[in-house]
This record gives structure tokens, sequence and C-alpha cells, in this order.
């Protein structure tokens, strides 16, 4: 028996958009792999802010020896030139994940722009964009972005450019699908119903619901163009008056580090880039997985499975085995 007020068949309570992305968010850093990902980043973030007030010494300031070996003066080292490794590779650092995010924010930018359009008008529009997208991905990018930057010339910018507009074609493929599923949605079609211009349901109703999605993949991204950038610069492709842990190992390897056994000449960079690469991935994962449940059935289950003895039937209302 209902009480007054009350109906048989109550309807589920609605969150409002906000409060499932910060669902999604909350569920993602409840995994240790986000969380050890966010303290890289937010780490290497932190010294590079504070890199001018860390770094002991200048980036053109001749402090020790050729290829002097790490010691309590020089943590790190020195390279070929008598320069501080510890100063460059912080300093490095700055520019390294300047270019890094900078082309990501492009790169996202675009996908996210091509996505939307292709998925929420579709017909000619889709056909055409997909198309061009399709063309981005048969193409290898690493070769093209190495013949873009030699055609173009050495440059930090050129860099930045080539790295954002070639590696927006994954994020448009998804953007692209859950638009089309959003596009769909019984709100969507009320607003749309009602008179709603499509700019106003792409920026009221639809882009709000791909902020997770657009921030796992730009966290994604991050890894991919930090480590574009860092074989760019290592193939000579890039400023070579830029100081960035590409160029750094770069010098090292020309300069005869490996062969002399100056190994600290060119690790300390490397290691760095493998970190912040380790770190954007753990928590571009973590946010992707907590925005979709559904791939996690991908993994073995634990629990071990229980069948019922032969003739036993199972009747309305039981459960099945487990």
């Amino acid at each position: 028996m209902s009480t007054p007020g009350t109906t048989l068949f109550s309807l589920p309570s609605r969150r409002r958009p906000s409060a499932r992305r910060r669902g999604a968010f909350a569920v993602a850093l409840r995994r240790p792999s986000a969380i050890v990902g966010l303290a890289i980043i937010l780490g290497f973030l932190l010294l590079s802010i504070l890199a001018p007030v860390l770094t002991p010494y200048g980036v053109r300031e001749v402090t020790c020896g050729v290829f002097e070996a790490p010691s309590a003066a020089h943590w790190f080292g020195c390279d070929d030139g008598g320069i501080d490794v510890l100063t460059l590779t912080l300093e490095g650092g700055r520019i390294s994940m300047f270019v890094g995010f900078t082309a990501t924010v492009i790169a996202i930018g675009i996908g996210a722009t091509v996505g939307i359009l292709s998925g929420y008008f579709g017909g000619w529009i889709d056909t055409v964009l997909m198309r061009i997208t399709d063309y981005f991905l048969v193409i290898p990018q690493i070769v093209l972005m190495i013949v873009i930057a030699a055609v173009w010339g050495p440059s930090l910018d050129h860099v930045i450019i080539v790295i954002g507009v070639l590696m927006w074609t994954s994020t448009a493929r998804i953007v692209r699908s859950q638009v089309k599923t959003l596009r769909e949605r019984v709100y969507v079609r009320r607003v749309e119903a009602i008179g709603g211009s499509h700019l106003r349901i792409i920026l009221r109703h639809i882009l709000p619901q791909l902020g997770p999605l657009l921030a796992a993949s730009a966290v994604l991204a991050v890894t991919v163009a930090i480590f574009n950038e860092t074989a760019l610069a290592f193939l000579g492709l890039s400023d070579p008056n830029a100081i960035t842990w590409g160029t750094i190992m770069e010098h090292a390897f020309n300069r005869a580090a490996v062969s002399t056994g100056a190994w600290w000449a060119i690790v300390p960079a490397g290691v760095a880039v493998a970190l912040l690469i380790l770190g954007c991935y753990l928590l571009g994962r973590a946010i992707e997985d907590a925005l979709n449940p559904r791939l996690k059935v991908s993994h073995l289950s634990l629990r071990t499975w229980r069948f019922r003895p032969l003739g036993v039937t199972i009747g309305v209302g039981e459960e099945g085995p487990r």
C-alpha cells in the first residue's frame, strides 16, 4: 500500500552533470596509480615554477671541468662545456613542459572542435571531417613531424605547431562517438524542440558533458607531446638555442658523453622525461577507467565460479551461479 503523497514507482533522483563529473574525478583519485601520477605531475610543475630559485648556477655559466663527475657541489655532474647538469635539467624541464602542454591545448582544441561538429551535425559534415581524420590517422605522425619540422626550420614555435596540428585525430574520434550519444539524449531533444539554437545546445548541454573525457584525453596527450618534442629535439629539429630535455640529450650524445663514460650528462634528462610520461599515463588511464567502468570487464575476475549439481533447477527469483 502506498501512503498519500507517494507513488508505487518513484523515479530515481537525477544528479546534475557537475555532480557526475566530480564523481568521475573522485573515483579516479581513489586509485593509487592516479595519486602517484598526480603527485609526479604536480612535482614537475612545482620544479618548473621554482626552477629560477632552485638552479644553483646559471645555464650559461662555466662552473666546473669538462664532464666532471657528480659531487657535493654538482649533484648531477657537468656537461662537456663545464655547465652544471642539474641546472640544465631544471631549466630544460620548464621549456619541455611548456611545449608539451601548449601543443596539447592545440591538439585538444582541434580534436574537440572536429569531433563535436562531426558528431552533432552528422551527414556530409561528418563524412568530410572523418575522411580528413582518417587521412591524418594513416600517416606516421613522427615521420610527418620530422619532414615538416625539417622544411620549416628548427624553431620552438614550429615544434609546438607541428605537434599540436598532427596529434588531434584520436581526440576527434573519441569526442565524435560521445557526442553522437549525447545528441540523442532526452534533454537535448527537448531543448531542440523548444527552439534552442545549435550553438546553445553545444555550449550549454553537450560541451559540459565532455569535460572529464577531454581532461583524460589531454593528460594522455601530454605524454605523446613531450615524447615527440624530445624526439624532434634529439634529432636536431628543435631550436638549438633553447634548452630542453631533448636538446640536453642531443648535445650529450653528439659530444661523446656516452663513449667517455659521462652517463650523468644524458641520464637525468632521460629519467625526467620517463617519469613525467609515466605520471601523465597513470593519471590519464585512471580518469579514463572512471569514465568508462566497462573497461574493467576486460580484466579477469578474481572471483571463482560455483556450479550447481546436475538436476537442480533454478526457480523464479533464485540467483544463478556466481
